[in-house]
């Protein structure tokens, strides 16, 4: 009788290890192969002269006075490098968002920074760049 109790006893281990076994391998994530997303694959160009562009122009400036000229007058205004030109911010905006630019003025203001107040040509509208951009 101790040896039926003694297989029984371990024939229970065994079951209880194995299980164990099959809930371990069942709980390893297996790796799961991404499919590569298909993008447009720009030239070195492209990103180059898209960087510069992102140097050219540091940021869009919110206030309630921009955001007016926004609305009314077509603008929009950048905060933009200090070395940054006319002609620079102008192939800048027109490159990053693809619009056409009528006139830049630049101006320097009492916080050191030099803005560009950008006029948006007729044809495309401020307000859908704004809103690309967050501000409105």
């Amino acid at each position: 009788m101790v040896d039926k109790k003694e297989t029984k006893a371990a024939a229970k281990v065994e079951k209880k290890t194995e299980i164990k076994k099959e809930t371990v391998e069942k709980a390893k994530p297996k790796a799961v192969e991404k499919k590569p997303i298909k993008k447009q694959k720009k030239s070195r160009e492209d990103i180059e002269t898209e960087l510069r562009s992102l140097d050219i122009l540091k940021y869009p400036l919110i206030t309630e006075k921009a955001v007016n000229m926004i609305e009314a007058e077509n603008k929009l205004i950048f905060v933009v490098n200090k070395n940054a030109t006319k002609p620079m911010v102008k192939e800048a905006v027109e490159k990053l968002y693809k619009v056409k630019v009528s006139a830049v003025n630049i101006i320097r203001d009492m916080k050191s920074r030099k803005k560009a107040i950008v006029t948006i040509s007729k044809e495309f509208k401020a307000d859908d760049i704004a809103t690309k951009l967050g501000v409105i």
